[in-house]
């Protein structure tokens, strides 16, 4: 604000309402100008646009009681020194004061610098005496008359300037307009005073323009639209009340109806004032919508507070089941489409940009400022659209220490503008110290980590993480943090232990991380298949737009082979804004696949290339190998071998199409190289490889001998030392290896053998083991001489039917008893549901390549055979670069 000596001018004195004394005004201030002006005695005067600006003190009477006369006189001489101030800083005449000023300026910017300089003057002046001081302001530019007064008149008690025109009374009624410390322009003096706002400097960066629609002004003919200016944190950006000279301009649709009788002219009128007084929604904004978080500003000049405050300002959000908040990797993905830099400030503009590419209908911009000794938080809801501010939220705190409950207080006040209800916002709202850390230290660290994981850098992540749990032991949302970059990693083993930390923390967590936390912690329970699932589907049903709880839901399901629970739940993970959804999208192809949805599964692994980025990969191939289109499933094969050579996961499938090829010699180069790549890997991803290669040897003619009962020996030992997340694949491959000799060694496992899988079946509670272990139980009986029991029980399994070696062990059952037809029906439903053999996910993947031999033959004869004739050479290689031949 201008500073000016406080010394008495000389002048004529300016008097108040009922003749109180109010100041001093310069005489020079008081005169028009003899070129501009002209004298009451000397004809008409000519009619001059100028800005007019009146404004009302709030309450002066009541202030004036509760003051007491001295000290109301005391404040008013400060009051008017104030107003001298301003007046000679922007340049304006005084044309008449009592309660309120009416002030003559020959440029809208010097009515705009005095109204945001005054509200500011009355706020410090009210604060030094513990008051509120607050003024309505309206300013018009239009023409108005102005003349002197005879020296008799200004003797008898007349003001020296008169001013006179319509602009006169429409400034007043946008004052009388005005809410307490509310300023209000027309639409000619809004026009002409933001064209020129930039001369006010730096200020008129964050100066706020608000439009309140067309209005009604009683005497003018014409509707005039009415807009506000104001600072952030000040400017109430409320729609003004509606006076008996003031009244919106409504459509006739909306007027209520008078109604004859009194019963309905009560209901016309409460409808009436309901239509009046609700909130005028600015943003079509609906449950389960969502908003782009902004950058914080941090006007502070800490830099503590910078990542702490808006992570704690995201976090307290997003506890809302109506509100879904844009992650910060989502947004990162989108710059990135934006072809902006990583880092780059979401401010209004590519906030709004954002919103509009990902579909938000709302950005939420908040502001931290240090006013008047105070924290002050603030936070601008933005329309995207329009990139006007349609809410602006504050909340002032003395210490540091209140911050995150300002914040907690603010994000419930953002909540219920955008229409959640009351009892959601209070039900679903934990204190942020609760649920996060009461350092500032610590959350500062994990907003950091956050940030940091989102780039992919697990490990940087994690120290991060740690150092926020240094200083916070209970620090909850950190352990968790710490949690995920293991899994990410894959390495289960050493999750568990932060994961059983933050799980004892779990009233220290937020409602929707602690659900997830559960669900995950019970992946590492016995039997994990029988209870992880009712548990991600609870966090799918609390928190539908919550992608992580639909995809692991969805790959239980298809673990389990429930392919259509499996498909809706992975349906819903495709729809999140997450660029991380390529994984759901890979997850669909394959359900598809084992549905035998063979266009469809493709379209979605297109899909999942598009959004990654990434090249085909093994699963893209097998929906390939599945249609029949062997030449072109291996040569997709063979070059995601070459972009990645270390990877022994790719070696299952290529061995398998080239089985399928013919090409079994070939398979078995294809099946040791794999062998060789899982040295390193875990003991599941080797016995897998194993299998492969076995079966690959049998069809190029070599005859089973111990290996297999040595291999299944091997594979029901790590079984049975397995940890709880390991069991359920290692005891897949002991059944796979146990099916593989009952159907390459033609003989029935060893009683030893047969109980030890029962037992890791029974602890692994996994529905895909405990299919293929009815298939092994029940050919157990045919291979003992007795296969009527084995198809008997084979029906009795209902639950394995979906699996191809249920078909091979009915069609070997039913041949063994006699039923040729019924063997032929099965052979046929083998070879005519190649998707089955190719995307089942039951058991592992161990059974591949068992199951795609078992499409080949063309009858139940053909079983038997023990030759194959190899295919065509289609040119593709081996890891070591020769040709097959």
């Amino acid at each position: 604000m201008p500073t000016a000596p406080c010394t008495r001018p000389s002048g004529v004195a300016a008097t108040g309402c009922s003749g109180r004394w109010t100041g001093w005004v310069r005489a020079e201030m008081q005169q028009a100008s003899a070129a501009h002006d002209s004298d009451g005695m000397a004809g008409a005067p000519a009619p001059r646009v100028h800005t007019l600006l009146l404004t009302d003190l709030c309450d002066s009477v009541a202030l004036v009681e509760r003051l007491g006369d001295t000290a109301a006189a005391e404040l008013f001489q400060e009051h008017d020194r104030l107003v001298l101030r301003l007046q000679q800083h922007w340049k304006g005449r005084m044309i008449d004061r009592s309660d309120g000023l009416l002030l003559l300026f020959e440029r809208p910017v010097g009515g705009l610098g005095f109204a945001l300089d005054y509200r500011q003057g009355l706020e410090e002046l009210g604060r030094s005496r513990g008051i509120e001081l607050q003024a309505r302001t309206g300013m018009h530019v239009g023409e108005v008359l102005t003349w002197h007064n005879s020296a008799e008149a200004v003797q008898a008690g007349a003001k020296p300037l008169e001013v006179e025109g319509l602009a006169k009374p429409l400034a007043a009624r946008l004052m009388a307009l005005a809410r307490p410390g509310q300023i209000l322009l027309s639409a000619v003096a809004e026009s002409l005073a933001r064209r020129s706002a930039r001369e006010l400097g730096g200020r008129s960066e964050h100066l706020l323009w608000k439009s309140h629609g067309r209005w009604h002004f009683k005497g003018v003919p014409t509707t005039q639209e009415v807009f506000e200016v104001g600072e952030p944190g000040f400017a109430p950006l409320r729609m003004p009340r509606s006076t008996p000279k003031a009244w919106r301009d409504l459509p006739l649709w909306r007027r209520p109806v008078a109604l004859v009788a009194e019963l309905a002219l009560l209901v016309a009128l409460g409808i009436g004032t309901w239509i009046v007084l609700r909130p005028e929604p600015a943003i079509a904004f609906a449950e389960r919508d969502w908003v782009v978080m902004g950058d914080l500003r941090n006007l502070t000049g800490n830099a503590v507070l910078d990542d702490s405050m808006a992570q704690a300002f995201r976090i307290s959000l997003e506890q809302s089941r109506y509100i879904n908040v844009l992650s910060d990797m989502t947004v990162s993905d989108t710059l990135a489409r934006m072809r902006k830099e990583r880092g780059t400030r979401i401010d209004r503009t590519i906030g709004s940009e954002i919103a509009i590419r990902d579909g938000a209908r709302a950005v939420v911009l908040p502001t931290l400022a240090e006013v008047g000794g105070r924290l002050r938080v603030t936070v601008e809801v933005v329309d995207p659209q329009t990139q006007a501010t349609v809410y602006v939220l504050s909340r002032d705190v003395r210490r540091m220490d209140g911050l995150l409950a300002s914040i907690d207080s603010i994000a419930g006040s953002v909540r219920d503008h955008l229409g959640e209800s009351s009892d959601a916002i209070q039900t679903l709202s934990q204190p942020l110290p609760e649920v996060t850390t009461s350092s500032l230290d610590a959350l500062k660290l994990y907003a950091s980590g956050i940030n940091v994981y989102n780039q992919r850098r697990m490990e940087d992540a994690r120290v991060l993480y740690q150092k926020a749990v240094d200083i916070d032991p209970q620090f909850a949302l950190a352990l968790l943090g710490i949690t995920r970059t293991y899994m990410s990693q894959g390495d289960a083993e050493k999750a568990e232990p932060y994961l059983r930390r933050a799980l004892a923390l779990r009233d220290h967590l937020p409602m929707r991380d602690r659900l997830y936390m559960e669900a995950l912690a019970t992946e590492f329970e016995p039997q994990p298949l029988r209870h992880a699932p009712a548990k991600w589907r609870l966090l799918g049903e609390v928190y539908p737009d919550y992608a992580a709880a639909h995809q692991n839901y969805a790959w239980d399901e298809f673990t389990s082979g429930n392919l259509d629970a499996a498909l809706a739940a992975v349906t819903a993970a495709t729809a999140s804004k997450e660029p991380l959804r390529y994984i759901s999208w890979e997850l669909k192809g394959r359900i598809q696949l084992a549905q035998e949805k063979y266009d469809a599964a493709i379209a979605s692994f297109e899909q999942m290339e598009r959004i990654s980025g990434a090249p085909p990969n093994r699963h893209h191939a097998s929906v390939l190998a599945a249609q029949g289109k062997l030449p072109e499933a291996l040569r997709m094969l063979e070059a995601s071998a070459a972009r990645e050579p270390a990877n022994a996961l790719i070696h299952v499938q290529w061995v398998a199409a080239l089985l399928a090829a013919g090409r079994a010699a070939d398979a078995v180069q294809v099946a040791d190289a794999g062998i060789a790549k899982a040295t390193d890997d875990s003991d599941g991803m080797r016995l897998t490889q194993q299998l492969g290669a076995l079966v690959a040897r049998y069809r190029s003619g070599v005859r089973p001998g111990a290996e297999l009962a040595d291999l299944l020996g091997q594979a029901i030992r790590l079984a049975e030392s397995a940890s709880t997340g390991e069991l359920d694949d290692l005891a897949g491959n002991a059944l796979a290896a146990a099916r593989l000799q009952q159907r390459y060694a033609g003989r029935a496992l060893g009683t030893a053998d047969e109980q030890r899988l029962a037992q890791l079946v029974q602890r692994s509670g996994d529905p895909g083991n405990e299919a293929l272990h009815a298939v092994v139980a029940a050919d157990q009986w045919r291979l003992r001489g007795d296969p009527k029991r084995a198809t008997r029980q084979l029906r009795a399994a209902g639950k394995a039917s979906g699996l191809t070696q249920w078909h091979v062990a009915m069609r070997d059952g039913l041949r063994a008893a006699g039923d040729v037809q019924g063997s032929q029906r099965e052979q046929d439903w083998i070879s005519g549901h190649p998707g089955a053999a190719w995307g089942s996910r039951m058991a592992g993947e161990a059974c591949l390549a068992m199951n795609v031999v078992e499409t080949l033959a063309v009858d139940a004869a053909s079983v038997v055979a023990t030759s194959v004739v190899e295919g065509k050479n289609d040119g593709v290689r081996l890891p070591a670069g020769q040709a097959l031949h």
